[in-house]
C-alpha cells in the first residue's frame, strides 16, 4: 500500500548551487505542508538546512566504485522506495546520461514522478533525441520548469503536453544585517560556482576593468567555489586589479554578504532562474544582470529593480556598473523597487502552488 503523502526528492546533492539550494527549499515547503519528506542525495554534500529523512548515497557507497556503484545506488534507491512505500518522486537531478536515466525508469516504476528542468541547457536533463526524451518523460507526472521561457522552448522541441512552470521560492530577509568584516567599504557582488563556461566570470572582470571603479573605491567581491577559482585569480592578477577583486569561498550564510553590496551582478552564459537575483532582491539589494538565456529577463525590470544589458557586451555592462554608482536616483528607485518586484516568490506562493500540482495528480 502506497502512501501519497509521502514525497521522494532527488537531488545530486543538498550543497553548493541553486538547484540544491531548491531542493533544500522545496523539503521545506512540503514539510510544512504535512508532507513527509525524504532527501535522497547522490553525492555526499550536505551544507544547507533540510527537513525530514536523509539518504545519502554518497557516504553509503564512498568505497565502491564504477559501473558497480552506479547499480548498487540505483538498487538501494528502489528498495528504499519501496519499503518506506514512497509513491510521488520530485527528481532535481541534471540527466544527461540516457544509459542512467533508462535504468532510473526501471527504478522509479510506477510512481507518480514530477521531473524538473532547472537551465536551458536543456541537454542536461533531456536527451536530444525527441524519440528517447518521449520515452523517458511522456508518461511522468509532469514535467516542471523554473521559467516560463524554457517551458516554451522544450514544448516547441519535443512536443510535450505534461509540463508546467514553477518559479523557484525565496526567503525574504527583513532584518538589517551587519556588513561582515572581510568586506570592503563599497562593493558589487557575485556569487555562485566559479565555473567560467556558465558564469563567464571573464566578462565580468573585463567590464569591472573598463568601468575604472576601483578609482572611486568600488570593489568587486566573487563569492563560491569551483573548477576555475585559480583561473580566475589568474585573470584579476594578468589585470592587475587583485587589491580591488576578492575571491571569497563558498559562504553558508550568503545573506549579509548581499544586503550590504551594492548591486548583484550576473554574466552568465546561460541560466535557467538564477536564485542570485532574486535572492538579492528579497534582501533590497538591485541587481545588474545580462540578458541570457533564460530567466534574468523574467526577473529584472529595467531600470525598476535592476539593470538588464546585452549579453557578452563588456562595455554595455561597465557603463551599466558605473551607472548604479553614478546615478543615485536610478539607483535608490531600484532599491526601494527590489523586494516588492519579487512577492510572488514568496515560500507561502510557490508552496501554494506546489501543492496545487501534486493535489490535482492525487
Amino acid at each position: 500500500m502506497k502512501n501519497n503523502n509521502k514525497i521522494a526528492i532527488v537531488s545530486a546533492s543538498l550543497g553548493v548551487g541553486g538547484a540544491e539550494r531548491f531542493a533544500s527549499l522545496l523539503g521545506l515547503m512540503l514539510h510544512n505542508l504535512g508532507y513527509q519528506v525524504h532527501h535522497i542525495i547522490i553525492l555526499d554534500f550536505v551544507s544547507y538546512d533540510y527537513q525530514g529523512e536523509l539518504v545519502n548515497l554518497g557516504r553509503l557507497f564512498a568505497n565502491d566504485k564504477g559501473v558497480f556503484r552506479a547499480i548498487k545506488k540505483g538498487k538501494y534507491i528502489a528498495n528504499y522506495l519501496h519499503e518506506n512505500q514512497i509513491d510521488t518522486i520530485i527528481d532535481i537531478r541534471s540527466r544527461p546520461m540516457l544509459m542512467r536515466e533508462l535504468f532510473t525508469k526501471w527504478i522509479y516504476g510506477n510512481r507518480k514522478t514530477y521531473f524538473m528542468i532547472h537551465s536551458s541547457d536543456i541537454e542536461m536533463y533531456l536527451p536530444k533525441s525527441v524519440f528517447w526524451a518521449k520515452y523517458l518523460y511522456q508518461k511522468a507526472t509532469q514535467l516542471v520548469f523554473v521559467s516560463n521561457e524554457i517551458e516554451h522552448k522544450v514544448k516547441e522541441e519535443y512536443g510535450f503536453t505534461n509540463t508546467t512552470t514553477i518559479y523557484n521560492p525565496i526567503v525574504f530577509t527583513e532584518a538589517v544585517i551587519e556588513k561582515p568584516t572581510n568586506t570592503p567599504q563599497s562593493y558589487f557582488i557575485f556569487f555562485g560556482r566559479l565555473e567560467d563556461k556558465i558564469k563567464n566570470l571573464t566578462l565580468l572582470i573585463e567590464a569591472y576593468e573598463m568601468s575604472k571603479l576601483q578609482e572611486k573605491n568600488i570593489y568587486l567581491l566573487l563569492v563560491g567555489d569551483g573548477s576555475d577559482k585559480e583561473a580566475i585569480w589568474g585573470k584579476i592578477k594578468s589585470k592587475n586589479l587583485e587589491n580591488f577583486v576578492q575571491l571569497l569561498p563558498f559562504q553558508k550564510d550568503i545573506v549579509p554578504y548581499i544586503q550590504n553590496a551594492k548591486a548583484t551582478v550576473l554574466t552568465s552564459h546561460f541560466e535557467g532562474f538564477p536564485m542570485s537575483l532574486v535572492e538579492s532582491l528579497a534582501v533590497g539589494t538591485p541587481v545588474i544582470s545580462v540578458d541570457c538565456e533564460t530567466g534574468p529577463r523574467e526577473i529584472v525590470q529595467n531600470k525598476v529593480n535592476g539593470l538588464l544589458v546585452e549579453n557578452h557586451n563588456p562595455k554595455a555592462l561597465a557603463e551599466a556598473m558605473s551607472l548604479m554608482i553614478e546615478d543615485e536616483n536610478l539607483y535608490q528607485n531600484c532599491k526601494n523597487n527590489a523586494k516588492k518586484s519579487v512577492e510572488h516568490l514568496s515560500l507561502t506562493t510557490i508552496a501554494q502552488q506546489w501543492q496545487n500540482l501534486l493535489k490535482a495528480n492525487d
